[in-house]
């Protein structure tokens, strides 16, 4: 299970939904609903992103859940979550969330940490960013940066 809000899916998660690919014979992309945020791009317009970013990948499944993680992990018979670190301060976050995910449900999480490449990158710096016409076509895939200028207008840069 990779769990997030994916608002908008960038080249970082990517790079981890690919590589938790490599090691499990099946990846839920847990895509959460979260009814106290509005998001810039509704839970359809993210699944349909997600399922063409991985589209080339055979075991990658996209669905979206609301509630607690675990009882999503549960009702897809997921034992593993994996998350993304970028920086310590992610780490002390997921652990928590970690060692509490365990004790409700049993479900273990494994991390794993970014490609150095992406150790800056959130939805919510790259939506910042394309929002006062910054580029950041280099941090998500071009149908995302597409999206983005359609939704933001010509302040989503290049």
């Amino acid at each position: 299970m990779c769990p997030g809000s994916f608002d908008p899916v960038t080249n970082g998660h990517l790079d981890v939904i690919g590589r938790t690919s490599r090691l499990f014979d099946e990846v839920i992309v847990g895509v959460l609903i979260n009814q106290s945020k509005s998001g810039l791009f509704s839970v359809d317009e993210r699944i349909a992103m997600l399922g063409e970013a991985t589209a080339g990948y055979g075991n990658v499944r996209i669905l979206s859940f609301q509630g607690l993680l675990v009882d999503f992990c549960r009702s897809v018979e997921a034992a593993v979550v994996v998350k993304g670190l970028r920086a310590v301060s992610d780490f002390d976050y997921e652990l928590k969330m970690a060692q509490m995910n365990i004790g409700l449900a049993g479900v273990e999480t494994l991390f794993m940490p970014t490609n150095p490449l992406y150790s800056y990158l959130s939805s919510s710096l790259v939506k910042e960013v394309a929002k006062w016409g910054g580029d950041v076509s280099a941090h998500v895939p071009d149908y995302v940066f597409a999206a983005l200028r359609e939704r933001l207008g010509a302040g989503a840069g290049r």
